[in-house]
């Protein structure tokens, strides 16, 4: 399972930039994982606790947004998913296509909410 070593990179990254942008705290992250990046969403989901216990993305948290692996095929120029067809044209059978999306891994998003009290810690509407 290499999941668990792209996202301790992944952590890495995140925690580099929050601190070259002093970011105390990273709520939410979002991933895009395509279908077709061999990389396992559920596996992320497992592994993700772990790689963020005891750093600063202790609380943070993970939403994946999953990236259809898409597919021109080249003899009649249909555009199917290739993982719901198995690698085959679901409109002539071929199997030669060309990869148009769901190959990638990419940091999408890094939300920071900033907290709803005013600098000086006063939340009144004084």
């Amino acid at each position: 399972m290499h999941e668990l070593g792209v996202i301790m990179t992944v952590c890495d990254r995140v925690i580099a930039f929050a601190k070259e942008n002093n970011i105390p705290r990273v709520d939410e992250i979002v991933l895009e994982i395509g279908e077709g990046s061999g990389i396992i969403s559920e596996y992320v989901e497992k592994v993700w606790p772990a790689a963020i216990r005891h750093t600063m993305m202790e609380n943070t948290k993970l939403i994946i947004e999953t990236v259809p692996g898409m597919a021109m095929c080249e003899d009649c120029f249909e555009i199917y998913n290739v993982v719901e067809n198995k690698g085959c044209c679901p409109q002539c059978g071929s199997q030669v296509k060309e990869i148009l999306s769901g190959t990638d891994f990419n940091i999408k998003e890094i939300h920071i909410y900033e907290d709803e009290a005013s600098p000086s810690g006063d939340t009144s509407n004084a």
